[in-house]
């Protein structure tokens, strides 16, 4: 019966990976549904900036900020990457990873050199193994993403705009789709152009500034920019526990159905034994 207790000890062990697999179910569950909810919450507010950027872009083509200047030649470019900071969540940080480095090959073919801000651990981890130069990055941002966390890391690369020495900045995370589909999103996040943030209206736009437009775009466009990142990771948050959800739902099933397989090799093994020992049994009374 050696190969029965093998057999065994493979249910049982397969039996606690099921438990796990099934714990983690339900702890994704739980934190996806608020996720969500943060997400939702967050996007009315980044919708309502973009729009009112939008209508000061029209009303005020020639004011100058440093982070509204164009840019006529692409020498530099800067990738926010935000994934997740643990695995076991499908094919959500791989695909993100894709789009990533598709970008990158995009602005390496054009002879543009790349700095990337990362957030999250796999693709912090990712950059490091592929040696690209991570200029900052934050880690183990939590379930709830938190501006302390992220400020930090995003005002390294708007120092480098602001004083040129990035031309371009982009963003890279994985958008939520449904709880059943989460998609890699690409955004050119810097400079700000009109054209990046259109909103249909029927007449021109005009404002009354208080204390004065600079201070005002000033502090417009980096809210802007902070609504933009944090939507981003909202996002990031609510599609990584939907695929864990999701990836851990399909462990559990597939656990239960390996549990089947090795409970009928077990009967038939168990079966083959009890027969052979039958046999032996009677051949032996008969030779009596």
């Amino acid at each position: 019966m050696a190969v029965g207790k093998e057999i065994l000890t493979k249910i049982r062990s397969v039996k606690n990976t099921q438990k796990i697999t099934r714990a983690m179910q339900m702890v994704s569950t739980s934190k996806m549904r608020k996720s969500q909810e943060r997400m939702r919450a967050a996007r009315p507010y980044a919708e309502k900036v973009r729009a009112v950027m939008a209508h000061l872009a029209q009303a005020n083509a020639d004011l100058e900020h440093p982070l509204l200047a164009r840019r006529d030649e692409v020498k530099r470019a800067g990738i926010i990457l935000i994934t997740s900071d643990k695995g076991l969540c499908g094919g959500l940080n791989v695909n993100t990873l894709k789009a990533f480095y598709a970008k990158v090959k995009d602005l390496t073919d054009a002879n543009v050199e790349v700095d990337v801000c990362a957030l999250g651990q796999k693709g912090l981890a990712a950059c490091q193994r592929t040696r690209m130069n991570v200029v900052s990055s934050a880690v183990q941002l939590g379930d709830v993403p938190k501006m302390e966390k992220l400020i930090g890391p995003l005002t390294v690369l708007f120092k480098k705009y602001a004083a040129g020495e990035l031309d371009a900045i982009y963003i890279v995370y994985p958008g939520f789709v449904n709880t059943m589909k989460q998609e890699p999103v690409l955004e050119q996040l810097l400079p700000l152009t009109p054209h990046l943030m259109v909103v249909e209206h029927s007449h021109s736009w005009d404002y009354l500034y208080e204390p004065n437009a600079h201070d005002v775009m000033e502090f417009l466009v980096r809210r802007y920019i902070e609504s933009v990142v944090y939507q981003a990771a909202a996002e990031s948050s609510a599609s990584e526990q939907a695929a864990r959800m999701v990836a851990m739902k399909s462990a559990t099933d597939n656990a239960g159905n390996a549990i089947k397989q090795l409970q009928l090799v077990y009967n038939k093994s168990r079966q083959t034994a009890i027969t052979t020992e039958l046999s032996e049994i009677v051949a032996g009374a008969a030779a009596v």
